[in-house]
């Protein structure tokens, strides 16, 4: 066991906020603390390191209780505002994921094609308080005889609302571009021809997992901040992939872990939670998801320092490579260079394009600052951490 000048317990840490004394500083603030004063003196002053991130998740979805009608359903297909939801759970349980389309949505047929509505504008329109035209269709049992509903409800009318997003927050995501000779439509955004663009997204040094690249502090039970409202950690994201190359400093060099989420969709914002319309791909949701980094000793705090020029991920094109499954680089390149507005792809000047929110992955870091450092919010320890490398 490594043997640490400094070492402190969640325990300890939430009686520092319990007292009003505990010192929260953001992922880029410790920046700083850090080259200025060492880890040893930065850990002993610093209790919590505050992150976060905005951007398309499309991994995401609420579960939804939407109440007994009289005489009773057991509902087998339902609609929110013309979007369905899984209703293989039971009678009156469904699941709304973020990506469904409308059912009148003419998709692709119509090129590109706009996505004008979906999964992921129902869950804002719910957590903004606007009224859903809500379907159910059932075969009729004696127990639950009734085979059709419709009514109007809002969020407040739901018995329970549970996002529930099975893998948000990449750690670490490729550069797209693109370098076929035509502009195509992707998740990554468009991508113009012959490496017309080059579109990356992550908040680099403020993004939850760039923080604990080994997942120190995070795993089953952490507590979050998640679509403006308080969440959970409950496992790891459905393709978390912890075993790839990583720096000496431990950040992976390509897409890597993910986090299985969820929290109470009533406390929620829809500044927060946002549907998205890519064009020419689907619909997506926009997640505002930041991580309280306890600082438990020197060596999580060095972590929590880690800066821009210090993160790598890959140039991948997604024109020929990515959608016929062939693994090549075209390079590395830092969320330094990404930020700077545009990188060197074969000695062409190509300009980047961020879809995550660095104005928004900030303002989650300094929410969630001031809950700890108010009292409002104290740290989960969790159960068992991320499994890694």
């Amino acid at each position: 066991m490594p043997q640490y000048k400094v070492n402190k317990s969640i325990k300890e840490i939430n009686e520092k906020i319990k007292n009003g004394d505990v010192v929260v500083v953001t992922a880029e603030e410790i920046i700083d603390i850090v080259r200025e004063k060492g880890p040893i003196e930065a850990a002993k002053q610093v209790d919590v390191v505050t992150t976060g991130t905005f951007a398309p998740m499309c991994s995401s979805g609420a579960f939804i209780n939407f109440g007994h009608s009289v005489p009773t359903i057991k509902a087998s297909k339902v609609w929110f505002n013309n979007v369905p939801a899984y209703g293989g759970l039971a009678a009156v349980d469904c699941y709304l994921g973020a990506t469904e389309p409308s059912e009148d949505d003419p998709l692709t047929k119509v090129h590109p094609g706009q996505f004008n509505y979906g999964g992921a504008h129902v869950i804002q329109d719910l957590v903004a308080g606007k009224t859903i035209l809500f379907k159910a269709t059932a075969y009729g049992t004696d127990c639950y005889p009734k085979k059709s509903m419709e009514k109007e409800l809002t969020l407040s009318d739901l018995p329970y609302a549970l996002l529930c997003n099975p893998r948000n927050g990449y750690q670490n995501y490729n550069c797209a571009i693109n370098l076929s000779n035509k502009t195509i439509f992707t998740y990554m955004g468009t991508l113009k021809p012959k490496a017309g663009n080059a579109n990356y997204c992550s908040a680099g040094q403020l993004s939850p997992l760039f923080n604990d690249p080994l997942y120190k502090t995070i795993g089953l039970g952490t507590r979050i901040f998640l679509g403006g409202g308080q969440g959970y950690i409950t496992w790891s994201g459905t393709q978390h992939k912890p075993s790839v190359k990583r720096t000496e400093k431990g950040v992976p060099l390509s897409p890597s872990g993910t986090l299985f989420v969820m929290g109470d969709m009533k406390q929620m914002s829809p500044k927060w939670l946002v549907g998205l319309s890519i064009r020419g791909y689907g619909v997506s949701l926009a997640v505002g998801l930041g991580i309280p980094i306890p600082v438990l000793n020197e060596e999580i705090v060095q972590y929590t320092a880690i800066s821009d020029d210090e993160i790598f991920t890959q140039i991948i094109d997604y024109g020929n490579d990515y959608p016929n499954g062939i693994s090549r680089s075209y390079g590395q390149v830092s969320y330094a260079q990404l930020k700077s507005g545009s990188i060197q792809i074969n000695d062409k000047k190509v300009p980047t394009v961020p879809l995550s929110s660095m104005v928004k992955a900030r303002q989650i870091a300094d929410i969630l600052k001031t809950w700890i450092s108010e009292g409002n919010f104290f740290l989960g320890e969790p159960q068992f951490t991320l499994p890694c490398c």
